[in-house]
């Protein structure tokens, strides 16, 4: 029996996913308006039904972490930028320093996994390249900051 695209279903997202879009949506939201993090985590509660299925704590440990270092994570992340930070769009700004404190910061987490849930987070968001940019700019961070367990990777692969 065939089915038509609308019957299919879409895989259901992970709490882990929700939880790092609800993060990136929530850095978006301070780069335009420069509100404060009380005000954009009521605002994301508030404001969607899947809230409630989403990570709360990875969401609050990466929002508010990468809200605190944003200006160091932007200093790891400007060498592998092709262009000024400030040209960037706001949305993949926001998904790369989500990226950039989990490689930085949440060791337990396989760099791979965080560069793809940023790739599908940004193909999601952002841009029509906007996947391609994220991906290679993390894929460069990694290889600085994981540089071990990016060459393991590699290595299992052959």
């Amino acid at each position: 029996m065939n089915q038509t695209p609308e019957a299919k279903k879409t895989p259901q997202k992970s709490s882990r996913r929700r939880a790092r879009e609800f993060a990136v949506q929530g850095l978006y939201q301070w780069q335009l308006t420069g509100d404060g993090v009380a005000n954009i985590e009521r605002f994301l509660r508030d404001s969607s039904t899947s809230f409630v299925r989403a990570d709360e704590a990875l969401f609050r440990e990466i929002f508010y972490n990468a809200l605190r270092d944003a200006e160091p994570l932007k200093v790891a992340l400007a060498p592998h930028l092709d262009r000024d930070e400030i040209d960037v769009c706001p949305v993949e700004r926001a998904i790369l320093l989500v990226g950039a404190f989990e490689l930085l910061h949440k060791p337990e987490t396989p760099y791979a996994v965080i560069i793809n849930e940023a790739i599908e987070i940004a193909k999601t968001f952002g841009g029509t390249d906007g996947h391609r940019f994220v991906n290679g700019v993390l894929d460069k961070l990694a290889l600085e900051v994981r540089a071990d367990e990016v060459a393991a990777g590699r290595n299992k692969r052959r």
